[in-house]
């Protein structure tokens, strides 16, 4: 029996590859095991561990060494107040004992760039993606080692829908934006561990082929609703598009998706410093 068979069963459930032969790893098996967090307990981690985690976040790799990520912490409790009041169904933006920003920061290589003399146009598409990856990586390498140490955890896209407010209240000046906010503390109550798309659908070899989509998104919808069903006043905009009989992970995200969240962001970064040339 695989050592990780249990964990990816629980993950995944698709009878696909359980890492037979390979050798027993603890954090391999946490990373699959892992959970999202949205209740914490009221002791706060120690300065230490904190400082730890973003050299460990900011350790992570980079595109060309450009390292155009950067970390806020959010302490000031009006700030936090002011973030958390934007989003009322998310309490625990406002209420986790610990809050990051993480930001794709375009501006610092430019002002390298005026510094040494040479120009650098950096509110290109280029360098926005540049800058969103490295700021995605260094958030979730925080994530996998803030859990390693006992810490709970949850990611806030969100925090983009309102653009505007979120970087007035952190002062983000032309080139620098948020990627997402992260709560952290240490677990309240245990999570859950969602089930994953089955792998035949998310991993490819030699190229690219959905064709086995239709039914690999039917089959997981029923697993999944079976794990995790979605109450019927969870519904999304059924005014629009009615009430469904069934409705499993894929009704909801097409929904989800079909309502265009973050109108504000393109205007945003545009007339903060990017022409995405």
């Amino acid at each position: 029996m695989s050592a990780y068979e249990d964990v990816i069963q629980r993950r995944f459930g698709d009878g696909g590859p359980s890492g037979e032969g390979a050798v027993e790893n603890d954090f391999i098996r946490r990373v699959i095991s892992r959970k999202t967090v949205r209740r914490y307990s009221d002791v706060i981690p120690g300065e230490g561990l904190l400082d730890l985690l973003v050299a460990a976040a900011l350790s992570t790799s980079a595109k060309s060494d450009f390292q155009q990520a950067s970390i806020l912490r959010v302490s000031d409790p009006t700030q936090r107040a002011a973030i958390g009041k934007l989003f009322p169904g998310m309490p625990w933006i406002g209420l986790s004992p610990v809050f990051f920003v993480f930001l794709g920061d375009a501006r610092r290589l430019q002002r390298i760039g005026e510094l040494r003399g040479k120009p650098v146009r950096n509110g290109t598409l280029e360098g926005f993606f540049n800058a969103s990856v490295d700021a995605a990586l260094a958030m979730q390498t925080m994530i996998l080692c803030a859990e390693s140490a006992g810490l709970g955890v949850c990611p806030i896209s969100v925090i983009r829908n309102e653009i505007d407010a979120v970087a007035a209240i952190l002062g983000l000046p032309d080139l620098v934006f948020p990627v997402a906010g992260l709560c952290l503390g240490y677990p309240q109550t245990d999570g859950y561990v969602s089930l994953r798309l089955p792998r035949g659908v998310t991993t490819h070899r030699d190229r690219y082929d959905d064709s086995a989509l239709p039914h690999a998104i039917d089959d997981y919808d029923r697993r999944r609703d079976a794990l995790h069903a979605i109450p019927k006043e969870q519904q999304r905009s059924n005014a629009e598009f009615g009430d469904a009989a069934f409705y499993g992970w894929s009704e909801d995200k097409a929904r989800q998706a079909a309502k265009a969240e973050g109108a504000a962001f393109p205007p945003y970064l545009r007339s903060h410093g990017f022409s995405f040339d």
